[in-house]
């Protein structure tokens, strides 16, 4: 069948996909799933729908190979988070085409790469593809919520329907924009995730009657503590690269500025000397491990002091820092009277070594389009399916690429789980070319095309 181009498609299963309303909780994800697999079976696939609960609902599909060697997967989560609309443009689930872009939740994270994956994937069944490698599309479920029902219940109960050398997924191959030099960053590594509980208990009493050691008085002095003391600087041989090239790609005066982002004691005094406060503070996330207050709990009634009192912490780890290395870096600033319990944690992951021929392939094809642009590895402070898809052995390297110009006055990491999260179209059209050619070129399609061509000479 005759298929519309790359760009074409992408664009007509993005706008697809943020249409369809799959905030987690409750996800609900299975109709995004099955759209996806109504469009890789109209070229001949059979994507296979798999569940850990009803309704949460994964897709994986394989393009066969020879075998030569080992799959490649390339893989997106399907579940966003929510949006409150008044507080959007257009409406976060209209997918709405707008001052060149598709706006909705889930235009960045990631509805654009499902949507490119999708378009590549029928595309090598269109073209009936040889490769030397297995591609398997992995759409999954609940990523936003910790990855349980989606690439963690993949990698535990559907193995070998998933088991591949190198992975493909979120987060990087997006254009960062600094001084006068564009960055590609790759994710190679990410930090842990630390879910932690808090707990401060006391002396119940009556609302009439105050008591200095109320533990919601306790619970307020805790959360400012906690906001304001930061945690340890630990450095990483991913941040201190990339912050030596990003230094030596500034002009002069702002090199010795750049420098100060290792210190993040002096992060408040330079942010806004630095090109772009928010990177400033997102490179601030990937100098220490981080903790932030994101759930409170205390009393029940207006009249009674409670005697018990909660909050949750999302602390994050990096590479080299464990569970307990953070816990002892909480008591340090809570003090003796918070009790602390792991709700749920995940450890750091990376990709060692960084160099490979996936990796040397992405930065070729980047450079052929932008030859003046940078490419480099990165430590991102989220966390990743990369989680559980290493676990089975995958190298795993964060890019979902899209192209962000200068002058559009988007900002990629403002778009995660922002207001008014919007994907430019030129972006995504030359994003999906990029990551279909990067496809191509490490499953050997050229060489499997030449071959053909080879031995349809020798026929002739």
């Amino acid at each position: 069948m005759t298929l519309p181009t790359l760009a074409e498609d992408a664009k007509r299963l993005c706008q697809s996909l943020l249409r369809i309303d799959t905030t987690n909780p409750p996800g609900n994800e299975r109709a995004a799933a099955e759209l996806i697999a109504a469009s890789l079976a109209e070229v001949g696939y059979r994507p296979e729908l798999l569940e850990g609960e009803p309704n949460r609902t994964n897709l994986v599909v394989r393009h066969k190979g020879t075998g030569a060697r080992p799959p490649l997967l390339v893989t997106a989560h399907l579940d966003v988070v929510e949006a409150d609309p008044t507080k959007w443009r257009k409406p976060p689930f209209s997918g709405e085409e707008f001052e060149g872009c598709l706006w909705g939740r889930g235009a960045i994270d990631m509805k654009n790469m499902a949507a490119m994956c999708t378009a590549i994937m029928r595309r090598l069944a269109a073209t009936n593809a040889r490769l030397d490698r297995d591609v398997i599309f992995a759409a999954v479920a609940d990523e936003e919520a910790g990855c349980d029902l989606g690439s963690r219940f993949l990698v535990e109960q559907h193995r070998s329907k998933v088991e591949a050398e190198y992975a493909i997924g979120e987060s990087g191959g997006f254009s960062l924009h600094l001084g006068d030099t564009t960055f590609y960053p790759i994710q190679v590594a990410e930090k842990g995730f630390c879910w932690v509980r808090a707990r401060i208990t006391g002396e119940p009493g009556h609302g009439s009657m105050p008591r200095r050691d109320s533990v919601v008085t306790k619970l307020g002095e805790a959360l400012a503590k906690l906001g304001s003391t930061p945690l340890p600087v630990h450095p990483t041989s991913y941040v201190a690269d990339f912050l030596d090239v990003l230094r030596s790609r500034q002009p002069g005066v702002i090199q010795p500025l750049v420098k100060l982002l290792a210190r993040p004691h002096l992060l408040a005094r330079v942010a806004r000397l630095v090109p772009g406060a928010s990177i400033a503070r997102s490179f601030s996330a990937l100098l220490s491990n981080t903790a932030a207050a994101t759930v409170v709990r205390a009393g029940a009634k207006t009249n009674v002091i409670p005697g018990l009192a909660e909050f949750e912490i999302d602390g994050r780890t990096l590479p080299g820092q464990t569970d307990d290395d953070l816990l002892r870096e909480l008591r340090a600033v809570l003090g003796e009277g918070v009790e602390l319990e792991i709700i749920k944690s995940a450890p750091p992951i990376v990709t060692e070594p960084v160099a490979s021929p996936l990796f040397e392939t992405i930065q070729r094809r980047i450079i052929e389009r932008e030859p003046d642009a940078v490419v480099l590895p990165y430590l991102i402070p989220g966390f990743t399916d990369a989680k559980y898809f290493t676990q089975m052995g995958a190298r795993w390297y964060g890019f979902s690429p899209v192209k962000i110009d200068k002058t559009s006055g988007i900002k990629f990491a403002d778009m995660f789980h922002g207001h008014n999260e919007r994907v430019p179209v030129a972006g995504l059209a030359w994003g999906v070319e990029l990551l279909n050619d990067v496809v191509s070129d490490i499953c050997g399609a050229q060489i499997a095309t030449r071959s053909a061509q080879a031995a349809r000479a020798r026929n002739a």
